[in-house]
């Protein structure tokens, strides 16, 4: 016989699992001592939001379900926005939050809300734990929903009264799930419009940047020889700086890369999943590019992308196949790749400006020289993610962490306390503006208590930055977009870190280098200049101003 709380934890050890972030509370004590017996490390977290981004990205980075936990009611409910994050990110997670007991009411309905019913529109699965002779079953079925195509998060209702029961049951082993393989018919009709086609080009979207598809992505690209480009959430899908890369679609339609894509008469495109901004807009011009979409799942059919055809099916093995079909018969067209010469040329313009404050491609630019190949850099949201999505380029696959599907601030110091935890052998650098930053700024603490070398980049313009500037390019008052902020250096000292004002353009990538050196947490607090939004994105490319969230 064993208590709920016991056989949960078996078995989320049964799955692999070695952390579980979150907050507990009273309704969860028979889980905390069920941890502090097993081999889980619970980490303690300074709040819910910032648990749940932890666990997606772990899901994120390994494909694996990050787990976290909370208690009911407030606890619980501060886990939706990370949720969402997942749900629309495709990151596998499980939730697992507490509950009053089910089989009295001695509280009546103190802290008591219906999270199932608000989980529901937000997860795959959720469900609340009703005997404790279910847990092995339903802990084996929530991982093998949050980690089959399209993945996400999962939720787990535990009452405290059900973690309490004791049973007498066995763990359910998980074994190997093969992904269904695309119909050879579908394989055959593509590899032919490829042919058929004069300037075929590759996009690889969000489903196309899962870690096991690294090495097939790569090899097709390096076979088939067609120039590529990518999503926001595509990016560093591919490994190796490849001659062939065009560039990053961080905008829908007139941007340097869409001189490429307007020009393609067919668009491959890999993985793409419409809960990003489009990356290029269809039904606009008659005669555009015909579109082949080859994904795990069908396309959704959106007003601005509608395939002429789909391979449906386990991507990797789907452009093995393809590869297979092409290599050796197709040969880059010429024209596409002069162009790519001048979009890159285009894009890195500037780069290496010294006025002050720090211009966003100087930012890059200095970033992209203090982190090695292997660096992971994690963005919150805010302005600089188009300006990183356009003109940062990655090397090695998964090192360039973004979210333009909830495109929610907040995200960006946990993902990359994530991600160090994950990659403790790798320089991480978390890239926030001081409105996303000041969400989750707690979490400084956790990243000092868990001894992480990490750094924290802060896009200091006192103002929701990105909203403030779309207001003034639609013509709107100043109004309601600006705060003061702490000093950041002395605030980052308050919890244990080291923190830095950088005071001049030259002095960003040593201040940078030095604190990667020191080992440690550091913030590093600089002044943005984001006149070059109005400049690049709306005079230049003379068309609208994007629309994300603030920070």
């Amino acid at each position: 016989m064993a208590k709920g709380s016991d056989l949960l934890v078996a078995a989320l050890e049964n799955e692999g699992v070695d952390r579980i972030f979150g907050i507990p509370g009273e309704e969860n004590l028979d889980v905390v001592e069920s941890l502090r017996q097993s081999t889980i490390e619970l980490v303690l977290t300074r709040h819910e939001q910032a648990a749940a981004f932890m666990a997606a990205t772990h899901g994120r980075l390994t494909g694996k379900p990050g787990v976290c936990l909370s208690t009911l009611g407030p606890g619980a409910l501060n886990f939706t926005t990370g949720a969402a994050y997942a749900y629309l990110g495709a990151m596998p997670m499980l939730m697992i939050t507490g509950q009053k007991p089910i089989m009295s009411a001695r509280q009546a309905r103190f802290q008591i809300v219906d999270v199932i019913a608000a989980m529901r529109p937000l997860t795959k699965m959720t469900r609340q734990i009703v005997s404790a002779a279910s847990i092995p079953t339903l802990v084996r079925d929530a991982f093998r929903i949050a980690t089959e195509e399209r993945p996400g998060p999962v939720h787990l209702e535990l009452p405290e009264d059900i973690a309490a029961e004791e049973a007498d049951v066995a763990l359910v082993p998980s074994h190997p799930i093969e992904r269904p393989v695309a119909n050879p018919a579908a394989i055959e009709r593509a590899a032919a419009m490829i042919l058929q086609a004069r300037r075929p080009l590759v996009m690889i979207g969000a489903a196309g940047n899962r870690p096991r598809l690294v090495e097939p992505l790569s090899d097709f690209v390096r076979r088939t020889r067609i120039p590529f480009f990518n999503t926001q959430m595509g990016k560093g899908a591919v490994t190796g700086g490849s001659n062939l890369y065009v560039g990053t679609a961080a905008l829908s339609e007139r941007d340097y890369v869409h001189e490429a894509i307007d020009s393609a008469d067919l668009i491959l495109s890999i993985g793409h999943d419409t809960v990003e901004k489009p990356p290029f807009l269809m039904g606009r011009v008659a005669g555009g590019p015909r579109v082949i979409h080859v994904g795990y799942v069908s396309a959704s059919v959106e007003e601005v992308f509608h395939p002429d055809a789909e391979v449906v099916g386990d991507i990797g093995t789907t452009v093995t196949a393809l590869a297979d079909r092409l290599g050796g018969r197709l040969d880059p067209e010429p024209g596409l790749l002069e162009m790519r010469q001048r979009i890159l040329a285009r894009i890195n313009d500037r780069a290496e400006e010294n006025r002050f404050p720090v211009t966003p491609q100087r930012l890059v630019h200095d970033v992209r020289a203090v982190m090695p190949e292997d660096g992971i850099v994690c963005l919150d949201n805010g302005m600089y993610k188009i300006w990183f999505a356009r003109n940062y380029r990655t090397h090695v696959a998964n090192t360039l962490l973004l979210d333009n599907a909830l495109a929610t601030m907040g995200a960006g110091l946990p993902s990359a306390m994530m991600a160090k935890l994950v990659h403790p052998e790798r320089r991480v650098l978390a890239v926030c503006g001081d409105g996303g930053f000041m969400m989750n700024s707690q979490e400084l603490e956790t990243a000092v208590r868990l001894k992480l070398d990490l750094v924290v980049l802060v896009l200091d313009d006192q103002a929701y930055g990105m909203i403030r500037w779309k207001q003034a390019v639609d013509h709107f008052p100043d109004y309601g977009m600006t705060f003061g902020n702490p000093n950041f250096v002395t605030y980052a000292e308050s919890y244990g870190a080291t923190g830095h004002r950088v005071t001049s353009t030259n002095a960003l990538a040593p201040t940078l280098e030095a604190a990667f050196a020191a080992g440690g947490v550091h913030l590093v607090a600089v002044p943005v200049d984001y006149s070059e939004n109005t400049r690049v994105l709306v005079e230049e490319l003379g068309g609208h101003a994007p629309r994300t969230e603030p920070g």
